[in-house]
């Protein structure tokens, strides 16, 4: 069985993500399929946490991530995907790791994420319009990553994340909303 008990079998770990990523036909692949830039993410992320992430062909995931990149400047969670804040945020943070923003055309994307900001300062997720706190974090930390902050008004930004929190000292997904763990 290995190890005793808390210790961390990693290696075990490694083989999982690296049979994750090579699996692509099965049902539970399929269904995720759209949520893949957000996997690659994690998976990556606990590989350099694990001290192996030179064991992934840094060239193909690279040059799969740009495959997901559309002409608004957006990421897909996966090729031929739509483009959305969250899948872009990730690809952003994936290509951070590898040291390659040098591969984006830095404007083409801070535009798109600008474009996202709406009026009262909160961020829309992709052109469909949904409003959440969450996207608001993620266009402040891919514009951070990209030191491209002044591409929106982060003064609104700011005010409007003020306006989302609760007498509980919370904050909600938009004003007025319950707070949630994952907003405050």
């Amino acid at each position: 069985m290995g190890g005793k008990i808390g210790e961390l079998e990693a290696e075990k770990h490694v083989q999982y993500i690296l049979l994750v990523e090579k699996r692509k036909d099965d049902f539970e692949s399929v269904v995720t399929e759209h949520l893949r830039m957000n996997g690659a993410y994690w998976g990556l992320t606990t590989l350099d946490l694990l001290g192996k992430l030179e064991i992934v062909d840094q060239d193909e995931v690279v040059s799969w991530v740009m495959e997901c990149q559309h002409e608004s400047g957006g990421f897909g969670g996966n090729i031929g995907h739509d483009p959305h804040i969250v899948h872009t945020l990730s690809a952003v943070q994936v290509l951070a790791l590898f040291d390659k923003l040098n591969v984006l055309d830095i404007d083409k994307i801070t535009n798109y994420i600008a474009g996202l900001q709406n009026v009262d300062g909160s961020f829309s997720g992709d052109m469909w319009g949904e409003i959440d706190t969450r996207f608001s974090y993620i266009a402040i930390c891919c514009l951070s990553l990209l030191q491209c902050l002044d591409k929106i008004n982060v003064e609104k930004a700011v005010n409007y994340i003020v306006s989302c929190k609760n007498l509980d000292g919370g904050f909600g997904c938009t004003p007025g909303a319950e707070s949630h763990a994952g907003q405050t």
